[in-house]
């Protein structure tokens, strides 16, 4: 039982069904199920994470249900403000750009972990390993054969004229073919379970940050709760992606450094935040130079040689003079180093074409093409405006489509059909219909859900997630664990910080069913 002073955990209706929920008399709980808290009752049409009984073991959610069940309302809103306090002492906030209440905020946080079987987190890790090798592929054969563009799988035009396709690349070989060192796949579920691909990150995938210090918050907030669970860790990941940049070097003892634009940046707590867990420099731009085609970082002891750059800013500001010649946040002279093969740019300039959205339709055929095997993961159906049947089709059913610039990122420049109003579907049919190659569009999917904490109480509330995987000519390797952003308004499907989303942990444990 409740004890007396204490503010009984309160259910949220489901934002889906409407059915109340509040915790059971304890006398009346049917077999094996905790008292109090029971995740069953939130059951609703979407796939809820924590109820995934196929192949986790109801012991997994039943220790989570019993440790919220023994804290009132009140207590678990307090540590929520502890995880708070403790971005904030850390420093570990986001930027939104524009914004007239202030740039700099901590991300929403909520304590209730997602938690992902050891045999579903398999699959995961294979699809995405198996996705990330064909992506590099691609990447080397269009930049060097470029077979599968003769061949006409993926049409020529949509490569050789995108705007992140990098000519000063052609014909320059990489060890190992790896042109991304570091990639984030973005996952979601379906309201049958099944994994689908979302989107592919190439070019300056981040997050990771928020994955390792989610970990953190956990395993001060819950302690004992983290112990009985057993979870796989993902601790190592800095060492290990540090490992993984200097086995792409041509050098014995290399010296990496982080690139950062600065603090200003959106991301800058995760460059600070990984230069000193990978007890490496941050530097920028104006902390490195190049002579006789080398590239060196000013210390107080001269210059010194480096041989890995893990930058964090966009080609078009990467070198002013292979580039954009205003950028101040290069090197001049940077390209013609890495053509040289003096120094390692990670992840490489140019793989920005393949994780564009209008190119993410193709990776399945790159799969079959390159490895000759079939997707573990599927992509969600993508339609092309480009192609003039895919457009009519767009145009035709766009209430009920979710609409997204090729190019764009953060949730900005897209439309969901079933939640816009009329006047927004209006003016971005125009837009559409201006531009088609500009935009794909997807079938809007019931993306899975799990338990989060809010103001009111528990509620469902929709989730995705974000391996990182890292790729050497050696090895490819995936924590067990990756960033899961929560939707934390009730009824959205954007889980992007920038759109008022949050973050959870992602706990990978063995299970029963495993």
């Amino acid at each position: 039982m409740l004890k007396d002073n204490k503010e009984p955990l309160n259910m949220m209706e489901s934002v889906v069904t409407g059915v109340g929920y509040s915790p059971r008399d304890p006398q009346h709980v049917e077999p094996k199920s905790p008292q109090g808290v029971n995740f069953q009752q939130l059951r609703s049409k979407f796939f809820n994470e924590m109820l995934d009984d196929r192949h986790m073991s109801a012991e997994a959610s039943q220790n989570i249900e019993k440790w919220l069940f023994e804290r009132s309302l009140a207590e678990l809103k307090v540590l929520n403000q502890e995880a708070k306090e403790f971005f904030l002492y850390h420093g570990i906030t986001f930027t939104v750009y524009g914004d007239a209440e202030g740039t700099e905020r901590t991300i929403p946080y909520d304590l209730i972990p997602r938690v992902i079987a050891k045999k579903q987190w398999d699959k995961i890790a294979a699809g995405c390993a198996q996705r990330v090798h064909a992506l590099n592929y691609f990447l080397d054969d269009i930049y060097n054969r470029q077979e599968i563009l003769k061949s006409g799988i993926v049409p020529e035009v949509q490569v050789l004229s995108h705007e992140a396709f990098q000519p000063q690349m052609l014909n320059f070989k990489l060890k190992g073919n790896i042109y991304s060192q570091i990639s984030g796949i973005d996952i979601i579920r379906d309201r049958s379970g099944e994994f689908f691909v979302l989107e592919d990150n190439l070019r300056t995938p981040s997050g990771v940050s928020y994955m390792l210090e989610s970990r953190k918050i956990s395993k001060k907030l819950m302690p004992d709760l983290c112990q009985k669970s057993k979870l796989y860790e993902i601790e190592q990941y800095p060492q290990l992606l540090r490992a993984i940049l200097e086995e792409n070097t041509l050098v014995d003892r290399p010296t990496v450094v982080v690139l950062s634009p600065g603090r200003f940046n959106s991301a800058y707590y995760e460059h600070a935040f990984l230069a000193r867990e990978m007890d490496v420099a941050l530097v920028t731009g104006q902390d490195l130079f190049v002579e006789n085609d080398m590239v060196y970082a000013k210390t107080i002891r001269g210059k010194q040689r480096v041989d890995v750059i893990y930058r964090r800013l966009d080609d078009a500001f990467l070198d002013p003079l292979s580039f954009r010649p205003d950028s101040c946040l290069g090197v001049a002279g940077l390209m013609s180093a890495y053509l040289k093969q003096n120094v390692i740019i990670a992840n490489a300039p140019g793989t920005g074409v393949a994780d564009d959205k209008s190119i993410y339709p193709y990776v399945d055929k790159m799969i079959e093409y390159y490895l000759n095997e079939q997707p573990i993961l599927k992509n969600v159906p993508t339609y092309q405006c480009r192609n003039h049947y895919d457009l009519d089709y767009v145009v035709e059913n766009i209430h009920n489509l979710v609409v997204k610039e090729a190019q764009g990122s953060g949730g900005y420049g897209m439309l969901i059909g079933p939640q816009a109003t009329e006047k927004q579907i209006a003016e971005f049919k125009k837009k559409v219909i201006a531009h088609p190659h500009l935009y794909i569009a997807q079938p809007t999917l019931d993306l899975s859900v799990a338990p989060t904490l809010t103001d009111k109480g528990v509620a469902e509330r929709h989730i995705d997630l974000r391996p990182f995987v890292l790729s050497s000519p050696h090895r490819t390797e995936i924590v067990p664990g990756g960033l899961t952003r929560v939707a934390m308004k009730e009824g959205s499907l954007v889980v992007n910080s920038s759109q008022g989303g949050g973050i959870k942990d992602t706990w990978v444990i063995e299970t029963l069913h495993a």
